[in-house]
């Protein structure tokens, strides 16, 4: 049998699927930082492209995607969904395991299905420059990517410790045109406040944020975009799940479990949110979101509100989280240590509908190297998480399940980290409790 399985690019799906009216139990609303009152859409206006705070709250269960948008995604979509048959070989299973590769998009992982139609949004409402942070690097790459593609100027707030670790994408943010910073930076109040504070910060993604924020809040040529947790990112990533549910059709499939990576949530809720409503009808279908012990928010998170930046600037969010003050360890899957989740996963999360785990990055690295000696692709430090959950679950699962897992992107700007690995320099880390009820004391007392 074929193992690849390529749906025709003049079917690629011409509409987004937007979960929230499906959701069992309707999103708490976002709150305006400041008077902790529910947001009105006009206060994100100095900062988001108006046709993304629209979608961003839309009732509308699909959503059209513009021709210049499926213009661009059609340099690499729709991308393959794959059997990965040497893998299931390698360790015995009986189970059918699919991966959806994401990694053949121009900047090597799914952030482009956002990225794109978050640039060309903003382009067409007058935005000059877009301000963004990066954790791994991924987004800042995908958000260079699609600014070169709409003549648009772009800078990046990266993690230092991943600035520090993946050099090379620094290079390819720059070859597209972006400009990059290590954060905490000199460029920002924020970034030079932490500075002064501790000189050594490696910075996180919600300082990062915070950054990014500050940037467009003070150009009035700059918006902000984020490449995870917003609805209308899930929203974009549901390309990915949309394309997923009719290659499994062509080949006469029914996925009993689907499973992602999780850091803010897009590449996972891009993937599980168009499944939603047959989960809901009755069928089958486990949704396992995979994440590192180092930064638990899913499993050992707290469900409430919280900002979703360290310096206080974003609205507050009822999302799983490990508080906003949370400074993570410098783990090498740089994606996934952000501190809450994505709004819509978490209310899936809390209505029972998503299966959490957490892993230690050694055995994700052990599980990665074993996926490129029998499928051949050197993963991402973060998709590494998602083919060990895809192990794990294929060792307790019925024989004869069919296990999909999102390959969210690859490994080759990563080799620094792998190298750490085959050092053997890489060490397990398990977030104390002492660190997470400290970090959350900081949260706001907020009910609802």
């Amino acid at each position: 049998m074929d193992t690849r399985i390529n749906l025709p690019q003049s079917e690629m799906p011409t509409k987004w699927y937007n979960p929230l009216p499906d959701l069992p139990t309707p999103l708490a609303p976002p709150l305006d930082p400041v008077t902790q009152q529910p947001l009105t859409p006009d206060k994100l206006e100095p900062i988001f492209a108006k046709a993304l705070i629209e979608q961003e709250m839309s009732p509308d269960r699909w959503i059209a995607i513009p021709e210049p948008v499926l213009d661009v995604y059609r340099l690499f979509r729709p991308t393959p969904l794959v059997r990965a048959k040497k893998l299931e070989e390698a360790i015995g299973t009986k189970c059918r395991i699919y991966y959806k590769n994401e990694s053949v998009s121009p900047a090597g992982s799914h952030k482009p299905n956002t990225s794109i139609p978050q640039v060309y949004y903003n382009k067409r409402e007058g935005v000059k420059r877009l301000a963004t942070e990066t954790g791994a690097g991924q987004w800042g790459t995908a958000l260079s990517f699609a600014c070169s593609q709409f003549d648009m100027a772009c800078t990046v707030y990266m993690v230092r410790v991943s600035y520090e670790q993946k050099p090379y994408r620094k290079i390819l943010i720059n070859t597209y045109g972006g400009e990059i910073f290590a954060s905490p930076s000199m460029q920002t109040e924020t970034g030079r406040a932490m500075l002064a504070k501790d000189p050594d910060c490696k910075g996180s993604l919600g300082l990062a944020i915070s950054e990014a924020v500050e940037d467009a809040a003070t150009h009035a040529d700059t918006n902000y975009t984020l490449g995870s947790v917003l609805n209308h990112v899930i929203l974009h990533q549901t390309i990915v799940g949309l394309e997923t549910e009719q290659q499994l059709k062509m080949i006469g499939e029914k996925p009993d479990y689907l499973i992602g990576c999780v850091g803010g949530g897009s590449n996972f809720g891009g993937l599980v949110a168009p499944f939603l409503p047959r989960k809901l009808a009755g069928e089958n279908i486990t949704f396992v979101a995979a994440e590192p012990k180092a930064c638990p928010t899913l499993t050992r998170g707290s469900f409430r509100y919280d900002y979703g930046d360290m310096a206080r600037l974003t609205p507050l969010m009822k999302m799983h989280t490990l508080g906003h003050a949370f400074m993570p360890a410098p783990i090498h899957a740089g994606g996934l240590r952000y501190h809450g989740d994505a709004p819509i996963v978490c209310n899936l999360m809390a209505e029972g509908l998503v299966d959490a785990r957490a892993y230690y990055q050694k055995e994700c690295f052990e599980a990665a190297q074993l996926f490129l000696k029998t499928e051949g692709f050197l993963p991402a430090p973060e998709t590494s998480h998602a083919i060990l959950s895809a192990i794990d679950v294929a060792k307790t699962a019925k024989p004869g399940s069919a296990i999909v897992f999102l390959y969210s992107g690859h490994g080759m700007l990563d080799l620094g980290s792998y190298d750490a690995y085959l050092r053997g320099d890489l060490t397990n880390f398990e977030l104390p409790q002492e660190d997470i009820d400290s970090a959350l004391s900081l949260c706001p007392n907020i009910g609802g």
